[in-house]
């Protein structure tokens, strides 16, 4: 049975005290002006695309939303019938629509919620990725739109949206209060400011239009994002916005302590069979981080919550595949008593768990049929995570499980695959597979799209062509390097390197 929270201690709310002060202070000398964007919104270009949805039969939970949708469709609607070649613009539109249907309604929203965080400011809607760049769900709905962007600029939806902005800030203010306590609260039992981190955003979007019974959360890059609809009753989702505003805190610090998971890596055989999303299966940094979080969310329950409430909880995560609750909520314990914050612990928390012991314990538990979806939706694929995967791997000196994980990424057919390729002529170079190497190399520059990618293979290549004794190719290779790297000075020095002098290996010293 874990350990289950009574009360805070008295040394925690003096923390809590301290901290409070000490945001007071920040805001008041200027000190938190670099600090990230935590913030509730509105989007015209959400808006534009989930009401063309709506336009073409998208209908989920109609009758629970807020009465703003009806009202909207409505205006939609007859704006269409009033307006002449309007059909010519709508017609096209909901024909792509119903082609590309998804055969869940949520699934439906989830893309066109993808796709909505990737299109530009009307009237434009410009793509801000290259289609390979694109999540895959954006990617499979992204030919709709220059179809919304006719659709916005034929019926005049501009007026329609400045018609209801002030409902929509109506509805945002009802979150206003609330978002603010909880990154508030968060923070405090934490421990932790996010005014640490500069240059990421956290945005939360309103918009009526969608199904309010669905939460979407997604992050791309440094950036998070949580879109939700209002119900007729206004009911506040802030638990799934919690839940995302903690991997926002705690990811970064997943990120800086990444060597420290290598010797967890083993904990993901044993939970193969479990019903979570592969990603997790794939990558012990996800799993671990999604493992505290849930830990975190039991932890902060209000204090009258029942026992077997938080114990029903805790068992459920382990029957999902999230072995590593339990620990973490007994390790909260310790944490909530000790002085320092989640910043300064994290990396002996991590260190403390006991891999033997928790293999053990993953090996007793039948897992249940299926698991509840997880709500943060990062911006990759299962190829994504696999290839992340094989980075590690082939970093902690394992390159057979990084050649089989790139493979497997390749053989899907999904993310990047001169990526997966780069990998395996990593591996192929590691196994002094020179041959092998350059093939790879090849083929990776012909798919290829990441810059890194890229630039490293022509250095490579020439490096290949060096120790071939063929200059006139490598220097060919690094010039092509050079002029490929763009932001990446390590990749620009090294081709110039090459280009003023020859490749030589690195001598190994013989042991004494």
């Amino acid at each position: 049975m874990p350990e289950i929270r009574r009360d805070l201690p008295a040394q925690f709310i003096r923390l809590a005290f301290a901290f409070g002060l000490a945001v007071v202070l920040m805001v008041a000398h200027g000190w938190a002006q670099g600090a990230p964007q935590v913030s509730l919104e509105t989007s015209e270009t959400l808006f534009t695309v989930l009401t063309a949805i709506n336009t073409c039969g998208y209908d989920q939970e109609l009758n629970v939303s807020d009465p703003l949708r009806m009202q909207i469709r409505l205006e939609v609607a007859k704006a269409v019938e009033n307006t002449a070649g309007a059909h010519d613009v709508v017609s096209p539109m909901c024909l792509f629509y119903r082609q590309h249907q998804a055969p869940e309604p949520a699934h439906d929203l989830s893309h066109y919620v993808s796709l909505s965080l990737y299109l530009g400011e009307p009237p434009t809607f410009t793509v801000k990725a290259k289609p390979a760049e694109l999540p895959p769900d954006a990617a499979a709905v992204a030919g709709i739109a220059p179809l919304v962007q006719a659709f916005y600029e034929k019926i005049g939806l501009h007026a329609i949206w400045e018609r209801h902005r002030a409902r929509y800030t109506e509805l945002t203010e009802v979150y206003h209060a609330p978002l603010a306590k909880m990154t508030f609260d968060t923070e405090i039992y934490l421990r932790m400011p996010s005014a640490g981190y500069l240059g990421r955003q956290f945005t939360v979007y309103l918009d009526a239009m969608g199904a309010p019974g669905q939460t979407n959360a997604r992050n791309y890059a440094s950036d998070y994002y949580v879109v939700i609809s209002p119900t007729a009753s206004t009911a506040i989702k802030m638990q799934h916005i919690r839940h995302t505003y903690l991997h926002y805190l705690l990811d970064p610090l997943a990120l800086k302590n990444g060597d420290s998971f290598n010797r967890l890596v083993p904990l993901l055989e044993t939970v193969q069979n479990a019903p979570m999303d592969e990603a997790f299966k794939s990558n012990i940094s996800l799993l671990v981080t999604e493992c505290l979080v849930r830990a975190i969310e039991q932890r902060t329950l209000p204090v009258k919550t029942p026992e077997t409430e938080r114990a029903k909880s805790i068992d459920q995560a382990d029957k999902e595949g999230y072995i590593l609750t339990r620990y973490f909520y007994d390790a909260l314990g310790r944490f909530e008593r000790d002085t320092a914050g989640m910043r300064s612990d994290y990396a002996e928390m991590v260190g403390q768990i006991d891999v033997p012991k928790e293999k053990k314990r993953a090996s007793q538990i039948q897992f249940a049929a299926e698991a509840a979806p997880e709500l943060l939706r990062p911006a990759g694929s299962d190829a994504e995570h696999l290839l992340l995967n094989a980075e590690r791997r082939l970093a902690a000196g394992d390159p057979e499980t990084a050649q089989k994980l790139a493979q497997k990424a390749l053989d899907d057919q999904e993310g990047d695959s001169g990526r997966a390729l780069f990998i395996l002529a990593e591996v192929a170079t590691a196994n002094r597979d020179m041959e092998g190497a350059r093939t790879y190399f090849e083929k990776a520059l012909q798919t290829a799209h990441e810059p890194k990618v890229i630039a490293w293979s022509h250095i490579y290549l020439g490096r290949i062509f060096d120790l071939k004794e063929d200059r006139l190719a490598a220097v060919d290779e690094y010039r092509a390097a050079l002029s490929s790297a763009g932001a990446l000075p390590e990749a620009k020095l090294a081709a110039q390197k090459g280009i003023e002098q020859p490749y030589e290996p690195p001598v190994k010293k013989e042991p004494e």
